[in-house]
């Protein structure tokens, strides 16, 4: 089955509904170089994720400026997953897996050759529509037949974002057939605040999409 992670939270109460809804991941956003009204600190991060239910994941995404910031980050936000924007090589991407986390750096998906480089060394690639700074988060799609093309090409699981709304995302999901869809501002009333219906409408049209994918499997 498809999973899904909403992303941006700052919250305990929209937290809770993403909790409530389904979702298999949460996301925080801490220390990175744009504006954007979902960072929070890395105490608020922290804080969070303490609060999160056991079985939902917690995703810290973030910008580092270094390795060592990354280090930094893990230890003291504690997350299970860390989502990076950042250019760090294989080998960085791998020594980062020793501080206790899983390790998801974003990928263009028209960068084949970087997401193959980076694929045998980390948990999950996560493909989004980049912005000017590399930072993702534009709520914009980009070509899903290049991500599809992309998911092919590895052996890891692959995380779509990039403008996903409870309207498009079971047609992302048939479109690429990725392992997790990964949302923002497409289920945001406001910056930073989530309306918490469509958290749950985006939630099931993610569940009924592969539903139906796999129903159609199904011999007559």
């Amino acid at each position: 089955m498809v999973r899904v992670k909403v992303c941006g939270v700052t919250r305990e109460t929209d937290l809770r509904v993403v909790a409530a809804a389904g979702a298999d991941a949460v996301g925080a956003i801490c220390e990175v170089p744009v504006e954007t009204p979902r960072e929070v600190s890395r105490e608020r991060a922290r804080e969070l994720f303490a609060a999160a239910p056991p079985f939902l994941t917690t995703t810290l995404v973030t910008m580092p400026e270094s390795v060592e910031h990354a280090r930094e980050l893990a230890r003291e936000v504690r997350p299970d997953v860390l989502q990076l924007h950042a250019d760090f090589s294989a080998e960085e991407l791998a020594s980062l897996r020793d501080e206790g986390v899983r390790v998801v750096p974003v990928v263009e998906a028209t960068d084949v050759a970087r997401a193959r480089a980076v694929a045998p060394v980390v948990d999950g690639i996560l493909v989004d529509t980049p912005s000017d700074s590399g930072a993702g988060g534009t709520g914009q799609t980009h070509d899903w037949d290049a991500s599809r093309a992309l998911a092919d090409e590895v052996d890891v699981p692959v995380i779509l974002a990039g403008g996903l709304t409870p309207d498009n995302v079971a047609v992302a999901i048939r479109a690429v057939g990725p392992d997790s869809v990964d949302v923002a501002s497409g289920v945001e009333k406001e910056g930073g605040i989530k309306d918490h219906d469509a958290v749950r409408a985006f939630v099931t049209e993610a569940q009924n999409a592969q539903d139906h994918e796999n129903h159609e499997e199904v011999p007559a």
